[in-house]
């Protein structure tokens, strides 16, 4: 006879955590056969709420974060969902700009844990950690705070994750790049495919999408289902206009309106991000009827930040933060900076996971930078910093300056150190690659004392 699984086994937001934060060793698991039937059990709560679903290779955070904001800024009630998360488990799942509250996960933690219990007793195996986060999120959206409209941040690719199980109102796909090849496929074909899996019969979707190969793919998908598609350079345009350390202007053409914007997030490709969601608003608007005053859609594009992106933490000296952490973000990095801000030396520290294209991603960085610092995030799939550096030396005669300083320091609070000291008043400092570096290394030089970290 089978154990009786106890109703509510947690009594502290800790515990819940740790016990989601336990099924990490069962994977990414792609496939939607648990969470339809976690759904199953629970009533299907994702049929009452409205998601914007948002996929891509780089770029989704940023894009929820425009959404979020202006939608916020005009009035509406926002759930947010997003991950990783740079701080706390808790910003996994905001509503109105705030994290769910601490008992209010616990209690949620607590009614699934037994569905979790039962499905994983199953032939099915154990429901995964996103899993349970991303039901956990519908619970939240659905039963404790029921907002206007739900912005939805896909996990991995989109045709098999786990968000994928919703039917949202618009879908995004900001870009394509080659990140997760392990997974989602080894060419930019296969990878639209798998982005392009989140396109729903008859819901519009905007894409920024440029490769001619992978926009067929999304435009053939969009066809196949009906949904109209709003691309960018085709049905949608933009246009940099001017940008300093503060701020930058772009111009936006799109079917219903034309208008100037400025943003508060540094570097050109945050452009093609507020593009694509000003291109989702304007669907809210004319499909949904969302209103927006014209004020209120400037201040929420003015205002959006979002951690870890070109984030400066520091002034003296001046330290910069970017989850760079495949080829397309190394080149929009590369771009950003020299664009962006301006110094007389370029100090980079990194730190990455092994599982990514770092010699490509450094084939990118490394012409622009004076001093590479290589460290290890402090995290399970790191990657060793010699072996790091070896490839780094491997490319260097072809890449980087004749007068590159390349330093190796496995610990990257020593690495900090190094960084800050190297800095001088002229000069920029920038920690990149894995948001796992990022998350501690934003912690220690802002003082969050309960940060957290993880998928």
């Amino acid at each position: 006879m089978m154990n009786k699984v106890p109703a509510a086994p947690f009594e502290t937001y800790t515990e819940a955590v740790n016990w989601i934060n336990g099924l990490i060793p069962f994977g990414i698991r792609p496939g939607l056969e648990r969470i339809e039937l976690l759904l199953e059990r629970l009533g299907h709560p994702e049929r009452r709420l409205k998601f914007v679903h948002v996929a891509g290779t780089n770029g989704k955070g940023s894009t929820c974060a425009f959404l979020t904001r202006v939608l916020l800024q005009g009035g509406y009630s926002v759930g947010t969902f997003t991950s990783p998360y740079i701080t706390k488990f808790t910003n996994r799942f905001q509503i109105d700009g705030e994290d769910i509250e601490e008992e209010v996960l616990l209690k949620l933690a607590n009614q699934l844990y037994p569905l979790v219990q039962e499905i994983a007793d199953s032939e099915l195996g154990s429901p995964t950690m996103f899993e349970v986060s991303t039901a956990l999120a519908i619970l939240f959206y659905s039963r404790e705070r029921v907002p206007d409209v739900v912005v939805w941040e896909t996990g991995l690719g989109g045709r098999m994750d786990v968000t994928n199980v919703v039917h949202p109102v618009v879908s995004v796909i900001t870009n394509i790049g080659m990140d997760h090849t392990d997974i989602l496929g080894e060419t930019i074909q296969e990878i639209a495919a798998e982005k392009a899996g989140i396109i729903k019969p008859g819901v519009p979707v905007v894409t920024a999408v440029s490769q001619p190969e992978a926009l067929e793919v999304i435009r053939q998908t969009a066809a196949s289902k009906r949904a109209t598609l709003y691309a960018a350079g085709e049905q949608f345009s933009y246009e940099r206009l001017s940008g300093d350390e503060n701020s930058q202007k772009l111009r936006f053409s799109g079917p219903f309106r034309e208008l100037e914007l400025e943003i508060g997030m540094q570097g050109e490709h945050q452009c093609q991000n507020a593009a694509c969601a000003m291109m989702a608003i304007d669907i809210l608007r004319h499909y949904m009827a969302f209103v927006i005053e014209p004020d209120d859609l400037q201040k929420g594009f003015t205002s959006t930040r979002w951690a870890g992106r070109l984030e400066q933490v520091s002034q003296m000296p001046r330290l910069i933060l970017d989850g760079a952490h495949n080829p397309e973000g190394a080149e929009s990095l590369a771009k950003s900076l020299p664009g962006t801000y301006r110094y007389r030396k370029l100090n980079l520290m990194m730190g990455m996971l092994s599982n990514k294209h770092h010699e490509d991603y450094l084939k990118h960085i490394l012409p622009i930078v004076d001093t590479l610092i290589i460290t290890e995030p402090d995290f399970r799939r790191k990657m060793d910093a010699n072996a790091l550096a070896d490839v780094a030396e491997r490319i260097r005669e072809s890449y980087a300056k004749p007068s590159l300083q390349i330093i190796i320091e496995p610990d990257w609070r020593k690495a900090l150190e190094a960084l800050k000291s190297r800095t001088e008043a002229e000069d920029l400092g920038v920690v990149s690659g894995t948001l796992y570096l990022i998350a501690d290394v934003r912690s220690d030089l802002l003082g969050l004392s309960d940060a957290e970290k993880g998928w």
